[in-house]
């Protein structure tokens, strides 16, 4: 974890920022809920647990920071609000992801089983792909009865 702590140091400094106590606090946050794709609300709400001054347009803006450097994705599981989750493989695919449409329950999928189909699309050299992102929606076994 202090690897990624001085890795985000460092990017900041890169560009100009400092890595402030809202930003640690957001991040932390992030790392303690790994897996649980919280939305900027929710983030939001744990990070006012330990820090109850800060606003929800400084966390907006500091997950949009995150974001642009590739510390954090934004996902979108189609149920009308972005979540974020830790970048924990920068420079591989992301992982799948199973939606439940009955309790919106998301399960992370690790096989990459696209590798072989992206392979053959670039074969033909029409198209360069550097990432994909798939979504599976239906009933997680505790819905699907």
């Amino acid at each position: 974890m202090e690897n990624l702590i001085e890795s985000l140091r460092e990017q900041l400094k890169e560009k100009g920022y400092k890595l402030t106590t809202q930003r640690r606090i957001i991040l932390d946050v992030i790392l303690e809920n790994q897996g649980k794709h919280l939305s900027p609300e929710e983030i939001y709400e744990k990070v006012r647990g330990k820090f109850p001054e800060i606003g929800l347009a400084t966390v907006y803006r500091t997950l949009q920071l995150f974001e642009e450097l590739n510390i954090i994705y934004k996902l979108n599981f189609n149920d009308g609000c972005s979540r974020y989750e830790l970048n924990t493989n920068s420079g591989d695919h992301q992982h799948h992801h199973l939606i439940c449409l009955s309790c919106g329950k998301v399960i992370e999928v690790q096989l990459d089983l696209l590798e072989t189909l992206e392979e053959e699309i670039e074969k033909s050299g029409e198209f360069k792909i550097v990432d994909h992102n798939l979504k599976f929606f239906g009933y997680c076994k505790d819905c699907k009865k």
